[in-house]
């Protein structure tokens, strides 16, 4: 029997481990969404990956999206962190995702001491137990909207040196399936990143090797990998197949037969040029071209070829049905853009794969400012991993006095984490107010520059 495609098999996966599951709701005005995590999410790229959706795609929809990773962070370390960080925050809707950590590492290489069975039992009931408290911890706050969402899935079928735990991938199953039977019981939503994206590695695999939708750790995604989980979360939302806009003109006509989410106007067909007005309603998605998770070689475009998402998330598609040339040049508010032919014109262009557009540019404009948010966001990350990886278990959690200054200096020359984040924990500690003014200015920024504006379009045949 021929297998089936790799979206396909893509979309059995998710349905199969979705069936019955509460899926999440599109955010709305006002929403502040905080996702809870381990270093996966404090890295922070998945999510700013989704903002940047909703910022680009629903401009007139604002919406806060937090960081609530912690790197290392295990369920036990979440269910702590709830009261004194991510409750904080004021979550209208909280995401908690845990499974990496839990599931372990070396034990599975550690032959006098093998993950057994029964072993491989403890360790999925231990995370179990500490996801019950984070749960027991939820139900007090009816008026925050749960969503579990698993984790994204340790490589272990990748042809790569190093970082091999064989059987490690087996436990975090495990975890998953208790995950989406808890969130199921709760009338949680739930968002499965497991499933899909082993389904993605398998397949690639099939055709090379050493491909890995993680990274040389076989554990933290890079920026393709954080593209494809931001992809599954909003596909799960019931996002996908909503344009950034689409319109067919009809040239002999001068109509436009066909709108969605955006309007045509002042069409004017003459000798060699064609010409209207388009006012969108949503920008382009801006894809990165640049490595931005540490270690980690991977760039925004490498996952396009395994997810359909310029088709589902990122499609500006213009048709101009009749022009009798053989090509014309685009030209958007006087800017030479591409020469197309009149057959692709017919069949439809996708504009938000043409980075050179104004509203592609006016879309970096927004990533660029987002990326400086986040930039500082990460510095309340490792903030939060001092207080909790450092000093609550010496018993000076958010403690001011001396003590946890000469502790920390005291440890500053033999601790290698906390030398790297001790910088942005005295940021954070001395100047949080102004930071989060900085943070709040560039989102007042973004929400300011988002709003797509009216553009000419001219094809002057060649």
């Amino acid at each position: 029997m021929k297998k089936p495609g790799l979206f396909i098999s893509f979309l059995l996966a998710i349905a199969a481990n979705s069936f019955g599951q509460q899926k999440p709701a599109p955010f709305k005005a006002g929403d502040r969404v905080v996702f809870a995590g381990n270093s996966i999410t404090e890295a922070g790229f998945y999510e700013s990956y989704i903002w940047l959706y909703y910022m680009t795609h629903f401009p007139n929809r604002p919406i806060t999206v937090i960081n609530g990773g912690v790197g290392g962070d295990v369920a036990e370390q979440i269910y702590r962190r709830l009261e004194g960080d991510l409750l904080p925050k004021k979550p209208t809707k909280l995401v908690v995702s845990f499974g990496m950590n839990d599931s372990k590492y070396f034990e599975y290489n550690d032959t006098k001491n093998p993950v057994t069975e029964a072993k491989r039992k403890e360790i999925v009931q231990a995370s179990y137990k500490s996801y019950l408290k984070i749960q027991d911890t939820l139900l007090a706050h009816p008026e925050i909207q749960k969503i579990i969402m698993s984790s994204s899935p340790y490589d272990e079928t990748v042809k790569q040196e190093g970082s091999l735990f064989k059987g490690k991938a087996k436990t975090m199953e495990e975890i998953v399936a208790f995950q989406k039977k808890a969130a199921k019981d709760q009338h949680w939503a739930y968002v499965d990143l497991f499933h899909p994206m082993t389904v993605i590695n398998e397949k690639e695999q099939e055709k090379d090797s050493s491909y890995t939708s993680t990274g040389p750790d076989r554990i933290h995604p890079g920026s393709a990998g954080h593209l494809i989980m931001a992809y599954i979360f909003l596909k799960d939302q019931g996002l996908a197949g909503n344009p950034v806009a689409r319109f067919t003109i009809k040239a002999s006509k001068t109509k436009a037969i066909e709108t969605e989410n955006c309007s045509i106007s002042d069409i004017q067909h003459q000798a060699g040029k064609f010409s209207f007005s388009y006012l969108a309603k949503s920008l382009p998605f801006p894809i990165d071209t640049v490595a931005r998770v540490w270690g980690n070689k991977q760039v925004e475009t490498e996952a396009l070829p395994v997810i359909p998402f310029m088709k589902e998330f990122n499609n500006e598609e213009m048709k101009i049905d009749g022009l009798k040339g053989k090509s014309y040049l685009l030209k958007i508010d006087g800017q030479p853009i591409t020469i197309l032919s009149s057959e692709q014109l017919e069949a439809g262009v996708n504009l938000a794969a043409l980075h050179n557009t104004p509203q592609y540019q006016q879309a970096l404009q927004i990533m660029d400012l987002n990326s400086k948010r986040k930039e500082i966001e990460a510095r309340f990350r490792n903030y939060y991993w001092v207080q909790y990886d450092f000093l609550y278990d010496k018993g000076l959690l958010f403690d001011t006095t001396q003590v946890a200054t000469d502790t920390i200096n005291a440890n500053l020359s033999k601790n290698g984490w906390l030398k790297a984040k001790y910088e942005d924990y005295e940021a954070v500690r001395t100047k949080a107010p102004d930071l989060r003014r900085q943070m709040s200015t560039y989102v007042d920024k973004i929400y300011s520059v988002n709003k797509p504006v009216r553009r000419q379009f001219e094809l002057i045949e060649q």
